[in-house]
């Protein structure tokens, strides 16, 4: 088969493919006429694809009519109406596009007709979702999208692949079926563990269900990137040089897989196979290879990484399971379990302490008491002490916090490890495989120390780790641990902005948001909830040329915004050159910019002259009348949004939430949620300036939906919002 048989395939592809659009949309605009509406769930992109290709939102079946005039205008090989026109490979790359766009109608309709999303697969990626993975797509934890079509030749072989990617911290995307087969049930079939906290996302059996994974694609430059929909040529290179991600096409071609393909190199995702197809070397859309074939299954993911050009961290760790962050959010059930420390089982803590050079034996792993491989078959538990002591020139007390919560992380990433909780509230499982590979105690030593080296190693020169399982050891030694735990706290929560001369930097999204970074203050955490000032000075310790960097506070312009004149300038500088000045403590005055990547966002409800907050898990209404999705695509992109802000969940606790234009008294609906979560703490904060009964006050969804009944609400319980200079 030649390069171009293969374009021929791919033209009759489009070709069968326009026509099944059209007589599917006949027959809905038949039945249902052109005023149905229609449309995917949890998304403000409407048909994502077409609103970014075309700037066309389709809300109709008629909306649809209009889309199918400019894809014939691409299947002819001619401009459509906003200039959208590829001339690569002769124009067949247009094809590949309007393949595509019928693809995403097709699927509407299958949204419509109740057969997406199929069972036990996830359909439609929402807008939520893709929020959620913002931050792990920028700090490394997901290196790669895998878009796997069809199934592997055997059912080893697809543990093999999917085991490969997930070491490398791949995510896996399923689609497809050869004769009834599937990727997904070939991993069942081995027990493998499904789901986005392990890496593997089923989209549906059907191979129309690929589009799931590329309208997901083309919301990244919408939502972190700042482009507007119809800025066709600027997302096309986005997805190109932003979005990891790449197809592997298994087992089964054919004429509309090809087409569809077309669409894929023309969105710069390159494809490796297992089939007997063409070569095809870069072309202008790709970074290197277009297509390219690799029939040993034990190398397809490093073909895969070469041929994307992805920059993977592997951690080389010498633990008898697999060790990668894509094993983090994996669960050990009851029925899988070996062994239990911490939760209800036993009592359990972590503590990492600073200790003097001469006292930590670099590399020491110590298990005081027996081992998992001591107990007898009925026994499921121990208690468990875990003392990790660090030495180094540049450690420093603040930095010991910071250090103790990735042992959360570290842990998780073993595979058949379920660690859950921190401190003295850790809950720390280990499966029956897991035990049986040889996975020991000693094991969570060696993990710790080696990831605390390789990720610290600035201002860690030694480590060591003792691991205690007799429940006298553990008990004497826990009050040592509780009184570094409050110490710590004590520290932290006194800590204020006026008390510092330097704010961080966090600009770690700008590899998805070019315009936008973090301010990060004692008493503003970054928008994703991740990075607090601690741990931004860490990190600058650690890496002085990352993405954390200080920030010399210098002349105030205006204490009560927030204003300085230092950090506007470096704000002006590193936003390239888009924003001017920046306000720390206000909502409606230049506040900061947001990327995506937010747990939360602020919106100011004019009508009650007060501020509400929707944490990205609700996907209710609220009472401003948007839903958290639909708020998000006016505050994302890097730009900044008077009267919308995206913020951490904690923030709300912070004395210096949005102070210049009224605090916490300004804040008058969240979800209940939201609400539960902030809890005790929320309480306190309302105790504290005076407001004892404020937090009754705040509505919730079961109060109010509408703007209507928050008004009443408020009224009826006199909320100090009612008695507030204007807002706006």
């Amino acid at each position: 088969m030649s390069a171009d048989v293969l374009v021929q395939l791919g033209i009759k592809g489009e070709e069968a493919i326009l026509k099944l659009t059209k007589e599917a949309l006949d027959k809905a605009i038949k039945e249902k006429g052109v005023s149905q509406a229609v449309g995917f769930p949890e998304t403000n992109y409407y048909l994502p694809l077409i609103n970014a290709f075309f700037k066309m939102e389709v809300k109709t079946l008629g909306d649809c009519a209009n889309v199918i005039k400019e894809v014939e205008k691409l299947h002819n090989n001619q401009a459509a109406a906003n200039g959208f026109k590829l001339d690569f490979l002769g124009g067949v790359l247009n094809k590949g596009i309007a393949t595509l766009i019928c693809e995403e109608i097709l699927a509407c309709l299958q949204y419509f007709n109740k057969a997406h999303p199929q069972k036990e697969y996830a359909g439609f990626l929402s807008d939520t979702l893709l929020r959620s993975l913002g931050i792990q797509l920028v700090d490394g934890r997901i290196s790669g999208i895998a878009v796997i079509l069809g199934p592997a030749k055997n059912e080893d072989a697809a543990v093999q692949l999917v085991r490969d990617f997930q070491s490398k911290s791949i995510v896996s995307i399923l689609v497809g079926n050869a004769g009834g087969n599937t990727f997904k049930k070939q991993l069942e079939k081995k027990n493998i563990e499904l789901g986005l906290e392990n890496y593997i996302v089923p989209l549906g059996e059907d191979y129309l269900s690929a589009i799931y994974a590329v309208n997901w694609a083309v919301r990244a430059p919408l939502m972190y990137g700042g482009l507007k929909s119809g800025q066709w040529q600027e997302i096309l290179k986005y997805t190109q040089n932003k979005v990891p991600a790449f197809v592997v096409l298994l087992s089964n071609v054919d004429e509309v897989i090809v087409a569809t393909g077309l669409g894929v190199l023309a969105m710069g995702f390159p494809i490796i196979t297992d089939l007997d197809v063409p070569q095809l070397g870069k072309i202008d859309t790709t970074l290197y290879e277009a297509l390219v074939t690799e029939k040993d299954y034990q190398k397809i993911a490093a073909k895969c990484i070469e041929t994307r050009g992805l920059k993977v961290k592997v951690a080389n760790i010498s633990v008898p399971v697999p060790y990668a962050a894509a094993f983090e959010g994996e669960r050990v059930r009851r029925e899988q379990l070996q062994v239990e420390f911490g939760g209800k089982a036993s009592t359990a803590f972590e503590y990492l302490t600073t200790k003097p050079m001469q006292q930590v034996e670099d590399g020491k792993v110590e298990v005081v008491g027996p081992d998992i491989d001591q107990l007898k078959e009925e026994e499921k538990s121990l208690p468990l002490a875990i003392i990790v002591e660090v030495a180094g020139r540049k450690m420093q007390n603040d930095f010991e916090p910071i250090l103790e919560r990735q042992i959360h992380r570290f842990v998780n990433y073993a595979m058949g490890l379920m660690h859950v909780g921190q401190r003295d509230m850790n809950w720390i499982r280990i499966s029956r495989d897991a035990y049986h590979k040889g996975f020991r105690l000693k094991h969570i030593g060696i993990i710790l120390q080696a990831m605390l080296h390789q990720e610290y190693s600035a201002i860690i020169d030694k480590v060591q780790v003792k691991l205690y399982t007799k429940q006298a050891d553990v008990e004497k030694l826990l009050p040592q641990a509780k009184k570094a735990y409050d110490e710590r706290d004590e520290r932290i929560s006194g800590m204020v902005d006026e008390n510092v001369d330097t704010f961080y930097s966090c600009e770690l999204c700008q590899s998805f948001a070019p315009n936008h970074l973090c301010v990060i203050t004692p008493e503003r955490q970054g928008l994703c909830g991740a990075y607090s000032w601690l741990d931004a000075r860490a990190s600058h310790e650690i890496s002085p040329t990352g993405a954390n960097k200080p920030i010399l506070k210098g002349k105030a312009l205006d204490e009560a915004l927030g204003q300085w004149k230092n950090v506007n300038d470096y704000v002006y500088e590193r936003s390239n050159k888009t924003i001017d000045k920046m306000s720390m403590y206000s909502l409606v005055n230049s506040p900061s910019t947001s990327c995506g990547c937010f747990e939360c966002i602020l919106a100011v409800i004019p009508e009650v002259n007060g501020v509400m907050i929707v944490n990205r898990d609700f996907s209710g209404m609220t009472p401003c009348g948007m839903t958290f999705t639909t708020l998000a695509g006016s505050v994302g992109g890097g730009v900044q949004t008077p009267g919308f802000l995206g913020v951490s969940r904690l923030y709300v606790l912070s004395k210096k939430f949005i102070s210049a234009d009224g605090g916490l008294r300004r804040l008058v609906w969240m979800p209940k949620e939201l609400k539960e979560y902030l809890g005790e703490r929320l309480k306190k904060r309302c105790i504290e300036m005076g407001e004892s009964d404020l937090f009754d006050k705040i509505a919730d969804e079961t109060k109010a939906q509408t703007t209507e009944e928050l008004i009443a609400f408020l009224e009826k319980v006199k909320h100090p919002v009612l008695s507030m200079s204007a807002l706006i």
